[in-house]
This record gives structure tokens, C-alpha cells and sequence, in this order.
């Protein structure tokens, strides 16, 4: 049996996935520690942005779509959320069982307060990078997630 071969672009993209991965940690950690005084995490703040962008109460189901997060650890923030007076469920007129997530005052209040937060953090991580690099990373990495979102994952059916 012959080995595969990495196309060019494929050998170029192995060591940029591993920093990816690297760097989603430490986005993660260092935006767990930056928030982490406003009762806090990643995770929540994930949540609550999402919850933000739609401007409309949307069930965990949708909210998991939108952060590329699956269904149950969603909704485990989400009653975290809840617990924490952040966010409120209210009966959804369409489906009895999926209740709509609201984001409460209080949960707007953390959100502001961290996005005040993250403006002075993100403007330091992008000093000395360029606008036109940036955008260039941004395309990538839309790009391939647009590929995996469509379904071009790996196919048991083709590994041997």
C-alpha cells in the first residue's frame, strides 16, 4: 500500500492547524482571565455575544449553531447563564420544549463590561499586525471553516 502525499498546500496547512489549535487554547485561557472578574468565562461571554448578535431570544439549539458548539454544552452555559441571573427562558410559541434564551440586564451589563474589556486586550494582541495580513488569515480561515461547515470532513469510506 502507497502512502498518501500531502499536496503542497496541504504540507503548508499541517503546521498553521497546529497553531490554530495552539492559539484557540490560548485565546480561550487569556480571555477566561480577562473577564473572569465579571463572573465570567470563554465559554459565557461566547453565549452571551451570540445571544447579542441575533438581537432576538433564539432556543439552545440555534444559539449552538451559531458558535459551532454542540447542543449540550450550550445549554449547560445557558443554565449557568440562568443560575447566574444572566439570562432568562421564556415559552417559545413554536415549540413547546425549546425554550428561548433572553439575555437579562444584568447579563447585558457583563457583556458590556467585557467587550469594554476586550477592545484595549484585542487592540494589544493586533499591534504591528497589518489590516491587509489580517484580513488575509481571515479569508483562510473562513474558507476552510465554510469547507468543514459543508460537510468536506474526513470520509472513513476514502482513508485506508
Amino acid at each position: 500500500m502507497r502512502e498518501p502525499k500531502r499536496t503542497p498546500a496541504g504540507e503548508a496547512m499541517t503546521p498553521l492547524i497546529l497553531d490554530l489549535f495552539r492559539l484557540n487554547s490560548l485565546i480561550l485561557t487569556s480571555g477566561d482571565r480577562l473577564v473572569a472578574g465579571l463572573g465570567l468565562t470563554s465559554a459565557r461571554w461566547q453565549i452571551l455575544g451570540a445571544i447579542r448578535a441575533v438581537g432576538r431570544p433564539q432556543p439552545v439549539a440555534w444559539l449552538a449553531r451559531d458558535v459551532g458548539g454542540n447542543r449540550q454544552n450550550v445549554q449547560r452555559i445557558v443554565n449557568d447563564l440562568q443560575r447566574d441571573g444572566l439570562v432568562t427562558l421564556e415559552p417559545n410559541p413554536h415549540h413547546r420544549r425549546a425554550q428561548l434564551v433572553v439575555m437579562t440586564d444584568k447579563g447585558l451589563k457583563a457583556f458590556t463590561a467585557a467587550m469594554n474589556l476586550q477592545t484595549p486586550w484585542m487592540n494589544r494582541l493586533t499591534e504591528g499586525l497589518s489590516v491587509e495580513d489580517i484580513a488575509v488569515v481571515s479569508r483562510v480561515v473562513a474558507g476552510l471553516r465554510g469547507r468543514l461547515e459543508q460537510g468536506e470532513e474526513v470520509d472513513d469510506a476514502n482513508v485506508s
